[in-house]
């Protein structure tokens, strides 16, 4: 599935508009938890280091979780450089149709 229209807002999240009038909503926080690269996912048959937005108990404080650039990929994908330094997961328009986490018609 391609996109026709895509809209994005660093500190939001990203606004998909499907072929075949599907909508599609990814925030910033669902973004970074579905990193596809290879750390996030335990590729390298490492066990995954997937993101989450607690940070865990001892620490203080972490600045909210934003998109420093989106850059193209091809035609087939987008990359995304995190305020948290992760910059190497390749976002697919395929992955991203797959995990859409809300699809809606547009009118």
């Amino acid at each position: 599935m391609n996109p026709e229209h895509i809209a994005i807002s660093k500190s939001k999240g990203i606004e998909i508009d499907w072929e075949g009038g599907e909508h599609s909503s990814f925030s910033v926080e669902f973004l970074r938890a579905e990193c596809p690269c290879a750390t996030c996912t335990g590729a390298h048959g490492t066990e995954p280091q997937k993101w989450t937005p607690d940070g865990g108990p001892f620490q203080l404080y972490k600045p909210r979780i934003s998109m420093e650039s989106v850059e193209s990929v091809g035609n087939y994908a987008i990359r995304i450089n995190w305020n948290d330094g992760h910059k190497t997961g390749i976002y697919s328009f395929d992955h991203l149709f797959k995990i859409r986490p809300q699809a809606t018609k547009v009118a």
